[in-house]
């Protein structure tokens, strides 16, 4: 049994809040690239050349890529063979969430109650956690700052088995059509197949850590992303919703076993500002 400490665990998820909303990763950066130089509109590439530059300008100048610095989520896969000591886990990343955002002066924007009263936490905690206990004795740590523009955007349906691969394409293109610019496009688009209503936004959540364009590994899969990823920039709403071929730079579909009966299907938005940081303890 391997020892982690939980001071280890704050000091971690402090500092992953902080990179991932500063430092926009580089497969994010490759991806943007690209699609500059594919891009057809000449505002279009002009937008995404200002996308870069402010990406840039954040990691040179250590300040937040963008002013809505999100719910903190955090994705923890923690070994069976690791034992926690020194306080309790949950306890110990909501203290590096509490540090983080005021060590990187990034906003908060938890409100505690969300019906009446709506008042802020003042420390954009309570993060949203979710624990998967795997084999070894490695504590990793996944941080995603998820902010509101794009997440309001996002769906989660019950189609019919009956509706299948053409009612998962017409979903997400309506989805992102319905969005427009709101969601701050280019978009990383996750989209989560299968379990149950609970279950197939947590799959699209789960996308969006992938590789910004790695393909999913069943070639069936990720030949639908391709096809969903045409279809989604042959809308036509570009970077910024102002015009393009680049509405989104990926398609990430994740899978699940679900019932007989059912095809939940949830689709997930993210911005352009594709944050995430990750670290194994």
């Amino acid at each position: 049994m391997r020892e982690v400490r939980a001071a280890e665990v704050t000091a971690a998820v402090e500092q992953l809040c902080i990179e991932a909303c500063y430092d926009l990763p580089d497969d994010v950066l490759a991806s943007m690239r690209a699609a500059g130089e594919r891009e057809e509109s000449p505002l279009g590439r002009e937008i995404i050349d200002q996308l870069l530059e402010n990406a840039g300008i954040a990691r040179r100048d250590r300040v937040p890529m963008c002013q809505d610095t999100g719910i903190t989520v955090v994705f923890a896969e923690l070994g069976q063979e690791v034992s926690l000591v020194g306080g309790d886990f949950y306890a110990a990343i909501n203290a590096g969430v509490r540090r983080g955002y005021d060590r990187g002066y990034l906003r908060k924007s938890v409100v505690g109650e969300p019906l009446f009263e709506r008042k802020n936490t003042g420390d954009n905690t309570p993060a949203i956690i979710y624990t998967d206990i795997v084999p070894g004795d490695k504590l990793k740590l996944m941080v995603l700052p998820k902010g509101a523009g794009s997440e309001n955007m996002s769906t989660v349906v019950m189609l019919t088995p009956a509706e299948g691969i053409p009612g998962i394409k017409k979903l997400v293109r309506e989805t992102v059509d319905r969005a427009g610019a709101n969601p701050c496009p280019p978009l990383v688009i996750g989209v989560g197949v299968g379990g149950f209503l609970d279950r197939a936004p947590l799959l699209a959540r789960r996308a969006l850590l992938r590789k910004t364009g790695a393909p999913h590994p069943d070639a069936r899969v990720a030949r639908l992303e391709r096809e969903v990823l045409d279809e989604v920039n042959a809308l036509g709403i570009g970077p910024q919703g102002l015009g393009g071929r680049t509405t989104a730079l990926a398609v990430h579909i994740e899978t699940g076993p679900t019932h007989i009966g059912s095809l939940p299907v949830a689709v997930n938005l993210q911005c352009h500002a594709a944050r995430h940081a990750e670290r194994v303890l």
